[in-house]
């Protein structure tokens, strides 16, 4: 019954409209009450049944369980159709009964009544379900909200403003729209007008006491998100914007949804997509293994290798709590498919073979390393055990049981490398090179930039030092980065697995290189914070192992473009390297022999054109490694040469 009626104050107003309607219309028709005596018996005949055909519409129409304060063109049609087929019904029933039982003529109501008396019944089931929505819009007007413009006026910012005007205790009352389309300006849309076009904001915010504005524009290109939050940094005015189009289609999309603009929604690039055509034809049916799958990157990975219609998916890596997570997201979101989660450690050849020996994957992913270059300039025998001895073990293994397809998962840090973590990932790039060239199959290096939103990434990095009121740290004013996103990234892998014949690098199409100090300008903004007054930038100097610029190929890889437009490719004419020194270096590493580690590092990476670069970033890793010897950066050369 509590279903049934939601609210019975409304079924209350209905019983006395449908007693009073019938008698007040034929009042009206007959310009008073002085014959209703010879029509009374009907009248009341008629009343009760045209009441209980009414209440049945309307209650088998659902009108007692609705929430009349977020009424929409829904509830409208529901009223009119209550209405309109109740009057028919009556119409059909009462002179049916009336001919059936011969009544005479002048006992007889009024063929116009009951056509007379749906219109009012129409317009009294709308009148008192409608004026709680009237209520509450009139109400709104008058709570002293805060003020605020939406950019966009389509489907996302009419949402967001109907939401806003129906809201019972708003914190934010709409004025008005900003859209560059003409067709719309001064157009009203949910009572509030279209205002002007974006570079009107300023103008129109200072009309109206606006301070903050809201970008509903989920599916706008980079560029423009940008110039609109450039244009409210002028007017001083604080920028939120919507979720993106999935938030929408999965009709999740409110007002608590508005969140501050992200670094991703502005990047000084359009988002790269690749050929899906290509990596479902790849993946359909295979077996494939991930390594690292708890990690940021792996985890995307195995989300989107999902949705290919893999057979089987097995999820590799080291920490049980990140591989627990993401195995039990992925049994909640697919179906279909055979997920192996597998605990193992890299570094430990008999377990990886043995992992391979069982599952035999056709297609590997290799995401598991070591990545933060400070962290590994002080644990350089973790960087040299996990990175290369933990990269040979596992394409050793995949040559072993016959794997089609290998990508390693690299980074613009290989290129000409000054970090033990660089220097890692090329000898790393070397191994899945020489695999290539030895078995004649697609193995294959993808090489990252700066993955935005990934852990220890520097973007959420900057959003704590913002929460926690500053100071924002740069190492330097001049350092750039190349940055891509999580999904650009993971697109990139998979659309190597399709591309790669064996032994090339790809790299993905990144633009421009981002100033950091410009990401952390934008940051502290887009937060509604001002440099130097409420958070301030402080500059700390390069760490050890960190270049200024990073580059994407040497001079001697030749790169050229792929059959997409927007990946690199660069040639397989790699320098080949002596796997004996590998595992030579892993050895060295397993006793902290940093002194052989160096000697190793310089002889494999010396054919490479990177000694000169990386001796700094040896000389202050290995520091421990040279005392006695009397080396310093400046005769180191001499050794290595």
């Amino acid at each position: 019954m509590k279903r049934l009626f939601r609210n019975r104050y409304l079924f209350a107003l209905d019983l006395l409209g449908w007693l009073v309607l019938p008698p007040l219309v034929l009042a009206l028709m007959w310009d008073g009450f002085g014959e209703f005596d010879r029509v009374a018996a009907q009248l009341v005949f008629y009343i009760l049944l045209a009441g209980f055909i009414k209440f049945s519409f309307v209650l088998g129409l659902g009108l007692y369980r609705r929430f009349w304060e977020y009424a929409s063109i829904d509830e409208t049609l529901l009223i009119g159709l209550a209405a309109l087929g109740s009057g028919l019904v009556t119409v059909t029933v009462y002179f049916g009964v009336v001919k059936l039982g011969r009544v005479p003529a002048e006992a007889a109501l009024p063929i116009s009544l009951p056509i007379v008396d749906m219109v009012f019944t129409l317009v009294y089931l709308g009148a008192i379900r409608l004026a709680p929505r009237c209520m509450a819009r009139l109400r709104r007007k008058d709570n002293g909200a805060e003020r605020i413009l939406i950019v966009g006026a389509g489907v996302s910012g009419s949402m967001i403003a109907k939401e806003l005007l129906t809201v019972r205790s708003p914190k934010f009352f709409p004025v008005g729209f900003i859209d560059d389309d003409p067709a719309k300006l001064g157009r009203p849309i949910h009572g509030l007008p279209v205002l002007g076009r974006r570079h009107d904001i300023p103008v129109v915010a200072k009309s109206w006491g606006v301070k903050r504005v809201v970008i509903a524009m989920p599916s706008a290109p980079g560029k423009a998100i940008r110039e609109i939050s450039d244009i409210c940094h002028k007017a001083q005015l604080e920028t939120k914007t919507l979720p993106g189009l999935s938030a929408m289609i999965s009709g999740n999309l409110s007002v608590s949804q508005i969140r501050d603009v992200q670094i991703q929604d502005l990047l000084r690039r359009a988002p790269v997509r690749t050929d899906q055509t290509s990596i479902g034809n790849l993946l359909e049916g295979e077996v494939v293994l991930v390594t690292g799958a708890g990690g940021s990157i792996g985890r995307e990975i195995c989300r989107q290798v999902a949705r290919f219609g893999v057979r089987k998916l097995i999820l590799l890596g080291h920490g049980e709590n990140s591989i627990f997570e993401v195995f039990n997201g992925l049994k909640r979101s697919v179906s279909g498919i055979e997920l192996v989660p597998v605990i193992a450690d890299i570094r430990h050849p008999e377990r990886i073979h043995a992992v391979f020996r069982e599952l035999k994957p056709s297609i590997v992913f290799h995401a598991a390393a070591h990545k933060h270059v400070p962290l590994m300039q002080l644990n350089p025998a973790e960087a040299i055990t996990n990175n290369v001895g933990g990269t040979l073990n596992v394409v050793e293994a995949a040559e072993a049981v016959g794997v089609e397809r290998f990508v390693f998962i690299s980074t613009d840090k290989a290129v000409k490398p000054v970090n033990i973590m660089g220097a890692t990932k090329l000898i790393s790039e070397l191994i899945v090179h020489d695999a290539a060239v030895r078995s004649g199959q697609a193995f294959v290096s993808v090489r990252f930039g700066n993955v935005l939103g990934s852990r220890g990434s520097v973007v959420p990095i900057f959003q704590r030092q913002i929460m926690a009121g500053g100071p924002v740290t740069v190492t330097h004013k001049d350092m750039t980065r190349y940055f891509m996103t999580i999904p650009e990234a993971v697109q990139l892998v998979l659309q190597a697995a399709a591309l790669g014949n064996g032994g090339e690098s790809f790299v993905l199409d990144m633009g421009e290189p981002v100033r950091i100090e410009d990401l952390a300008h934008d940051l502290i903004r887009l937060s509604g914070l001002r440099v130097g007054e409420d958070i301030d930038i402080v500059y700390t100097g390069l760490r050890p192992g960190e270049k200024l610029t990073e580059e994407l190929f040497t001079e001697s890889e030749a790169p050229k473009r792929s059959s997409h437009d927007k990946i690199m490719i660069s040639g397989n004419g790699r320098p080949k390297i002596r796997l004996d020194q590998v595992k030579n270096l892993v050895g060295a590493a397993e006793v902290e022999d940093l002194a052989t580690c160096g000697s190793i590092l310089r002889e494999l990476l010396n054919r490479c054109d990177t000694v000169e670069q990386l001796e700094e970033g040896l000389y202050k890793w290995g520091k421990r490694g040279w005392e006695g010897t009397g080396s310093r950066p400046s005769d180191i050369r001499t050794i290595a040469g």
